[in-house]
């Protein structure tokens, strides 16, 4: 995964600025030409709002004028994408807030749609929800039925309930299934992004409210097309990690009491920073029916304070037949990424059979040179 500066930089800072520059010729913009230099220190929703906050200053009037410099930028010769469309997107919900009419709200809404396709407008969209969601909401439903798949897959990523990256909407946190209706218009789409989506956001329900989830898969289920049966096991996939009985029974996952786990064997009790864990298992079905298993492992991470939290990582699904017997292998890298950091210290690997935990292997993470 690319380091924030990859994604939001000075070259972005600087295309921003160039962008601007093009569509209102002789402003100076002093503050998106000072923020260039202030990037380095920050996250990367930090930097999205140093230059957001840096265009708001640089364009001061109304937002029919800011709407206007936009949507140049958007039409001119020099490029106007990529990364540099978060922040662009989120001052333009931000000024139609400020400016507080129903014209300037539906008019952002719309310049939102517009530009979503240069990168997304997902983490945009999220002051308009919190905003008035009844309001935005019946914007989002329209884009279900859009031409563009850009525009349809924002109304499912933009309204979920814990998008990565980006502010929550205590309004939808406060009512979840208020999103229900975008998903289900949008569940059989014809386009994999799309149902990727929706998959995404069916997960993100889980958190909140697992038997609504169960009963929504299972009326998706209930009218599928080739696609359906694989959207509903990505979308249900956090609550089979749980061992959740209504959506292990609606994937055919069968009880896990007849099967017999050796394991899991590590190939090592200590390994060093940045390097691999391997470790196998042998699992055997000592009933009289065929057993269907999801099958994932817990790697126990220690955490700063010298406590552990575990992490759920899928390993595979499979069906034994009565009195098979099959071997399982993994190797887990700790390698540096950066969306986790590593403390040495003791961990640990379990495994989990249709969300029922069995062995456990203990090894020592060491401290990095």
């Amino acid at each position: 995964m690319p380091f924030a500066d990859e994604l939001i930089g000075e070259h972005t800072a600087h295309a921003l600025v160039t962008a601007i520059a093009a569509a209102t010729p002789g402003t100076p913009l002093p503050a998106l030409r000072g923020a260039v230099g202030e990037l380095a220190t920050r996250s990367l929703r930090e930097r999205s709002d140093l230059l957001r906050d840096a265009l708001l200053r640089d364009l001061p009037g109304d937002y029919q004028a800011f709407a206007r410099t936009i949507r140049a930028a958007r039409d001119g010769r020099v490029f106007f994408g990529g990364w540099l469309i978060w922040p662009v997107t989120s001052a333009v919900a931000a000024k139609a807030i400020d400016e507080g009419s129903v014209e300037a709200f539906d008019d952002a809404m719309a310049m939102l749609a517009e530009l979503t396709s240069r990168l997304t407008s997902e983490f945009a969209i999220r002051g308009l929800l919190e905003h008035d969601l009844d309001r935005a909401m019946a914007t989002v439903l329209t884009w279900t039925a859009s031409p563009e798949e850009d525009i349809r897959r924002l109304a499912s990523e933009g309204t979920r309930p814990f998008l990565p990256w980006s502010k929550r909407v205590p309004a939808i946190l406060a009512n979840p299934s208020a999103t229900l209706p975008v998903i289900d218009a949008l569940y059989r789409d014809e386009s994999e992004y799309v149902r990727r989506s929706v998959a995404n956001q069916l997960n993100d329900l889980s958190r909140q409210q697992p038997e609504i989830v169960v009963q929504t898969a299972a009326g998706w289920l209930a009218e599928p097309d080739e696609n359906t049966a694989r959207l509903v096991r990505h979308g249900l996939r956090t609550l089979v990690k749980k061992g959740h009985p209504g959506a292990l029974e609606l994937l055919g996952f069968t009880h896990a009491s007849t099967i017999e786990v050796d394991g899991p064997t590590l190939a090592a009790t200590r390994i060093p920073y940045g390097g691999t864990i391997s470790f196998t298992a042998t699992i055997t079905n000592t009933g009289s029916l065929p057993a269907r298993l999801a099958i994932d492992y817990i790697v126990h991470h220690t955490k700063a304070n010298g406590g552990q939290s575990g992490k759920t990582f899928k390993l595979t699904t499979a069906t034994l037949a009565p009195g098979e017997r099959r071997q399982l292998s993994r190797e887990h890298s700790f390698r540096e990424i950066t969306t986790r950091r590593y403390y040495p210290g003791a961990h640990a690997i379990e495994l989990q059979l249709n969300g029922v935990v069995s062995g456990r292997g203990e090894f020592i993470l060491m401290a990095a040179d």
